[in-house]
């Protein structure tokens, strides 16, 4: 049996990707063409660096917060778990108690919107703070999402964020699970390093175990 192959669990970034409202949306260019430098083609990107499938840095939400560059690239690689919260409107510690997800260093969480990179959600479910201990005690390191935010997409107080961030758990966004099944997966999401972001787009792939 030959070894099981990388899946792609990204939001392609193209110029009709989804984005926040107000926020920059994502655009490339062939700034220079092979005809004009008559050796290369040379591309260009604009974007937020929330957009399509990213990593939350802490300084996102918090001034006094790491960067990207700051943070463990470790927690990006590594074992994962995918499950299934698809029935939920709630993803609550209760939930994921009765769901007996055991002990996990990176949760991947497979919800009931629909993967669609170019449209942007008009809602998601809550995700309550009271997740953040509870993962924690679990040994959780990172949650991963299928939905642009932890929080409420008009969330100001960005709770979940600050709860789990305190709690000593990553956050990776926008994720593409409606085609993996739950399980055990290798997962690597790694990020840019970007010296000052607030974010990073990122190359998120799984295989299983």
């Amino acid at each position: 049996m030959g070894e099981k192959k990388w899946m792609d669990i990204s939001q392609p970034l193209s110029d009709n990707i989804g984005h926040w409202p107000g926020d920059t949306p994502f655009r490339y260019e062939t700034a220079f063409t092979k005809e004009t430098t008559g050796s290369v083609n040379i591309g260009r990107m604009m974007t937020s660096l929330h957009t399509g499938t990213h990593v939350d840095a802490p300084f996102h939400f918090d001034n006094d917060g790491e960067r990207i560059l700051d943070m463990d690239i470790g927690v990006f690689i590594g074992r994962a778990r995918v499950v299934d919260v698809s029935t939920a409107d709630v993803i609550d510690a209760k939930l994921l108690e009765n769901l007996q997800i055991g002990d996990v260093e990176r949760l991947l969480l497979k919800t009931a919107i629909p993967n669609i990179p170019e449209r942007f959600p008009e809602r998601i479910p809550l995700l309550a703070p009271d997740l953040a201990p509870f993962l924690a005690e679990r040994g959780v390191v990172l949650l991963g999402v299928d939905v642009p935010s932890v929080d409420q997409l008009d969330s100001k107080d960005m709770e979940t964020h600050h709860a789990l961030y305190a709690n000593g758990i990553s956050i990776l966004e926008n994720l593409m699970l409606d085609k993996v099944d739950e399980g055990e997966y290798e997962l690597i999401a790694l990020p840019l390093p970007l010296k000052d972001g607030d974010g990073s787009p990122v190359r998120a792939v799984i295989r299983p175990l």
